[in-house]
């Protein structure tokens, strides 16, 4: 799971690649989830928390831009 501290240290590219790659693992647990072949159902939990964290991180980002 990534900790808030470890996603501030990347720059804006890092956090939109790391967003596309969690998106397309989230379709993929979804696709386990719905044939009962899911290992893990705890990673569909920390997966969907991690895309609110980047997505609170990058609304923070531009809304600080957009005040300066």
């Amino acid at each position: 799971m990534a900790k808030k501290e470890n996603l501030t240290v990347n720059t804006d590219d890092q956090l939109a690649t790391q967003l596309s790659d969690l998106k397309r693992e989230q379709f993929n647990l979804r696709f386990q989830s719905a044939t009962n072949q899911l290992e893990k159902p705890s990673r569909v939990r920390e997966v969907r928390r991690t895309i609110a964290r980047i997505k609170t991180l990058q609304s923070a980002r531009s809304r600080d831009a957009a005040k300066a």
